[in-house]
């Protein structure tokens, strides 16, 4: 076999090895794709059970900020006062729970292992929780100077923008 025919044997040899390579990262991106979209849809089903507004018909948006951070819902539609009663009155109500540690709505659309959840029951006496009203729907604000608090709170805002989905996203 001559040097030429080993180089092209070597390149074949790569190339076959890029391509199997390549299929098997399509192959493990899709089968992930179909777990998140699944798990999205459970998640947007367990919503429905909770959550009294419309998942479609409003917005999530999960903010981090140095001292903690903002969640607001807010109709897409502002003169749609029904979603906006219903979002406020929901948030008011998760609001005074969050502040006595009762994150049970989340745990029962997430699961209980959701990230930063059981730190955020714990320590929810180190977090100051206040609710504000806005003129499409409502605001949490969430403050703590307590370093893993604060790691914890990233970490439920962050699960919460990638189990709702399209109903949800970073603000």
């Amino acid at each position: 076999m001559t040097l030429e025919n080993r180089r092209v044997q070597a390149l074949i040899a790569a190339l076959a090895l890029v391509v199997v390579a390549a299929t098997a990262y399509v192959l493990v991106s899709r089968g992930e794709r179909q777990a998140l979209a699944a798990r999205q849809a459970e998640i947007a089903a367990r919503s429905r059970q909770v959550m009294p507004f419309d998942l479609e018909r409003t917005t999530h948006r999960f903010a981090k900020s140095a001292t903690g951070g903002e969640q607001t819902v807010t109709s897409d539609d502002p003169a749609d006062a029904e979603q906006v009663r219903l979002i406020r009155e929901h948030l008011t109500a998760e609001a005074a729970g969050f502040s006595k540690g009762d994150y049970g709505d989340p745990a029962s659309i997430h699961g209980g292992e959701m990230p930063g959840l059981r730190a955020l029951e714990q320590g929810h006496t180190r977090i100051d929780i206040r609710y504000a009203q806005l003129p499409a729907g409502a605001r949490i604000t969430y403050t703590t100077t307590d370093a893993s608090l604060l790691t914890a709170l990233h970490a439920w805002f962050d699960a919460q923008v990638t189990d709702h989905g399209q109903h949800a996203e970073h603000g």
